[in-house]
Parts: C-alpha cells; sequence; structure tokens
C-alpha cells in the first residue's frame, strides 16, 4: 500500500549517542540509507533528536550537512580542509578545570585539620573530604563549542534553533535535579546549537559539566538512550531510529554465510568474558543502555499505534564494533567502511518486511544500488571474493525467505 501522495509523510530522526565510535557508525550507517532509500532526503525531515555523540550527527543534518559531507569533515583525513574535524579537539586537558578545583585544596586542608577530620579519620574518609577538590572531568569539551560554532555560521548554516528550516532538538541533562533538557524547544531554543551539542556530550568523568545560564548540564543519555519520544509526540508518521551501541552475543558461532562477508571481522569472539574486565564491563554498559532503549521502544509502540517505527544498529553477531574501543578514532574509516557495509547488508535481509512498511510513506529501496558490490565509502584493500560474494547473497535470500514464512499466517488463521 502508497501513501496518498497530497500529504507528505512527517519523518523524524533520532540518533542515540556512543562516543567517536558512535558517531562513526551513525555516518556509515547514514551513507548507506541515503544512496539506498529513494524518496527520503536526511536532510529535509521534520524532526532530528539528537543525544550526546549523535546530536552533532542531528546538528549537521538540520543544518544541512548531509551524511556524504559529515563523512568527508568527521571521517577522512583532509588537514587541508579547513572544516574538518580534529580528534585533537577533545584530548585536551581540562586546565581550567584543573586550576579551579586545585584553588579549593588549602581551605579544605586548613578546615579539615581544624576540625580534627584529616589525620585522624581513616583515608577514605579523608579522601572524601577533599573530594570538592577533585576535576569533574579529565579533558576540556571547549572547543567543541568554539569549532561547531565556526562550522555552523558558514553560509546557509546557523547556530540558532530558531532560524533552522526543521525542528532539531539536542538532549542532555540537569545535573541538579537530573532531569532530561530539551534544547531546542520552546523556552531552550535561545542556547546557541554549538553549546548544546557540548552539554549533551559531556560524559561524566571525562568532560566537565556544561555551564548554561547559570547551571549545570551534561549528558544526555543519563536519562534515556534515545529520548524519540520528543519527536512522536509532537505527532509524526515514520520515526527512524538509530542506535550505534549494542551487546555483542558470542553465545553461537557466526553462520558461514556472515563470516565470509569480506567486511567481516577475521575472528569470532569465543566468550566474552575471555576479554577480561574491559569485555566484561563493555558487555555490561552496552546491555544496560540496550534493554532500557529497547523498552522505550516497546512503550513507543503501543503509545504511537499510528507511528511506523524503524530501528537501525549493528548486528549482534558481528564483532568488529564490538571490539572496537568506544572512543578510538584511529580506525574511523575503516569502522565508517565496516558500519556503511553493515547497513547496506541490514537493508537486503530485511528488504522484504522493510519495503511493505517504508512503502506506505513512498519510500523504496534503490535495489540497483544495493546489489552493487563495488559500493564502498573508503576504497577498498583488496577486492572481496566471489565465494564471499555468492555466499552473502544466498544468505540474504535466507533472510528475506524467512520473513515470509514469519509473516504467513498460521493454517485456520485469519490474515488482516
Amino acid at each position: 500500500m502508497t501513501r496518498p501522495q497530497a500529504n507528505a509523510p512527517k519523518i523524524a530522526l533520532a540518533l542515540a549517542g556512543g562516543g567517536p565510535l558512535g558517531a562513526i557508525y551513525e555516518i556509515g550507517a547514514l551513507c548507506a540509507l541515503q544512496e539506498s532509500l529513494i524518496g527520503i532526503h536526511f536532510n529535509r525531515l521534520q524532526h532530528y533528536v539528537g543525544v550526546s555523540a549523535g546530536g552533532f550527527i542531528a546538528a549537521g543534518l538540520a543544518n544541512g550537512i548531509t551524511p556524504k559531507q559529515l563523512f568527508s569533515l568527521f571521517i577522512e583525513d583532509r588537514k587541508r580542509q579547513n572544516e574538518a574535524f580534529d580528534p585533537a579537539w577533545l584530548l585536551r586537558p581540562a586546565f581550567a578545570e584543573f586550576f579551579a578545583r586545585s584553588l579549593l585544596l588549602p581551605g579544605l586542608l586548613v578546615a579539615g585539620t581544624w576540625q580534627g577530620t584529616l589525620g585522624r579519620k581513616s583515608f577514605m574518609r579523608a579522601l572524601e573530604y577533599l573530594s570538592p577538590s577533585l576535576p569533574t572531568g579529565i579533558f576540556s569539551n571547549d572547543q567543541i563549542h568554539i569549532e561547531l560554532a565556526r562550522l555552523f555560521s558558514k553560509p546557509g548554516r546557523s547556530n540558532d534553533f530558531r532560524q533552522l528550516k526543521s525542528r532539531l532538538t539536542l538532549v542532555a541533562t540537569h545535573l541538579d535535579s537530573s532531569k532530561a533538557v530539551s534544547f531546542g524547544r520552546p523556552g531552550w531554543d535561545h542556547v546557541p546549537i554549538s553549546k548544546a551539542v557540548q552539554a549533551s556530550a559531556a560524559l561524566p568523568g571525562l568532560f566537565p559539566p556544561v555551564e548554561i545560564d547559570g547551571q549545570h548540564y551534561c549528558d544526555g543519555a543519563l536519562i534515556k538512550t534515545m529520548h524519540a519520544s520528543i519527536a512522536l509526540d509532537e505527532g509524526v508518521d515514520l520515526m527512524l531510529c538509530i542506535n550505534p551501541l549494542v551487546p555483542f552475543d558470542a553465545s553461537d558461532p557466526q553462520s558461514s554465510a556472515e563470516a565470509a562477508m569480506p567486511w567481516a571481522a577475521p575472528e569470532p569472539i569465543p566468550s566474552i568474558v575471555a576479554g577480561g574486565l574491559p569485555a566484561v564491563l563493555s558487555q555490561t554498559f552496552r546491555s544496560l543502555i540496550h534493554s532500557r532503549m529497547l523498552l522505550g521502544l516497546k512503550s513507543y509502540e503501543q503509545a504511537y499505534p499510528s507511528t511506523d517505527i524503524v530501528l537501525i544498529e549493528p548486528n549482534h553477531r558481528d564483532p568488529e564494533l564490538y571490539l572496537a574501543n568506544t572512543f578510538s578514532y584511529s580506525q574511523r574509516r575503516h569502522l565508517a567502511e565496516h558500519a556503511y557495509q553493515q547497513t547496506r547488508q541490514m537493508l537486503r535481509s530485511r528488504q522484504t518486511g522493510l519495503s511493505s512498511k517504508l512503502a506506505y510513506h513512498g519510500i523504496t529501496l534503490n535495489h540497483a544500488v544495493l546489489d552493487d558490490t563495488s559500493r564502498h565509502l573508503c576504497a577498498p584493500k583488496h577486492a572481496p571474493a566471489r565465494v564471499g560474494q555468492a555466499l552473502t547473497k544466498l544468505h540474504n535470500i535466507m533472510d528475506n525467505l524467512s520473513q515470509v514464512v514469519q509473516a504467513a499466517p498460521a493454517k485456520g488463521q485469519t490474515s488482516w
């Protein structure tokens, strides 16, 4: 069924966080979606909702920066390009925070000695007393605001929520109340977009909280993973959600077709515990935020039955993105290509179910693009083997047959 052409569908996009790795995945996925879907333009959507690293991507899209341009700015290593993202911005020590906190230490030492807190009490009690002198973040995030303000000041762009053609909402957490704040909505739309991105991505412990109008804000993912309800509450027909971080499923080995994909990791993961403490902590963190997101999506389906919701996320059995460091930027071209190819693979394997859902909103899959095995986001080092291509194609056919079987009504049941 196709949607009547008289009323253009209202389409929104929600982008979750995930550090530099999350932004890299979202850019790669968006590049694949833009060229593989006919009838949708990712710079002309009704509403963009961004959280943490997803806020940077959402702000860029709302400002007319295409997914391919985001790839050029954020992923490509072009030193001659004056707009290019420099990862060194995120690695500058928070000297101002260190200095401000150090000024508190003499007063705390004197007061602690005078009150007898230091010296007679346990080390932990003493450390707790001196905790106000500890910095709230290791790295400075001021450059995010500075560089994004410069980027959004270019002709045709704006650093003012109120000047954008589409709705843009960037979510941060008010530190003192632990409540979500939606920058871009009435009452919060006077804050510069660049400042809102800085606040939404201020991960506690890594970056200091961001002060805006005398209040302090930090990472928006502390409350919710996606915050898609902000757009759903305003009424949309199609809600696209991109989540870059998923827990890894190491319970069963990959199928031969998946292992033969030219962009897949060469070695499977035997078990999570084999990776030691970092792997266990990563799996725990990913599981917590992902389960929270899934609960939210289930509630959305009940609360907004007239809206179609499509979730785009990595394959849970693909170890490539799981093994990558969440805050790593050195392998950005390789990971962006991986996200690009994985998203293309997802569209091929889910085309039966996706086609019917997207067609109602006037969106169709570009099969010529999806079936073109020579397409790449980054130039490949090695050409994929023909056997791997054949197995991948077979895997897609089997996935689509499985969707048809699952969608078919059981014998004796009525299809509605």
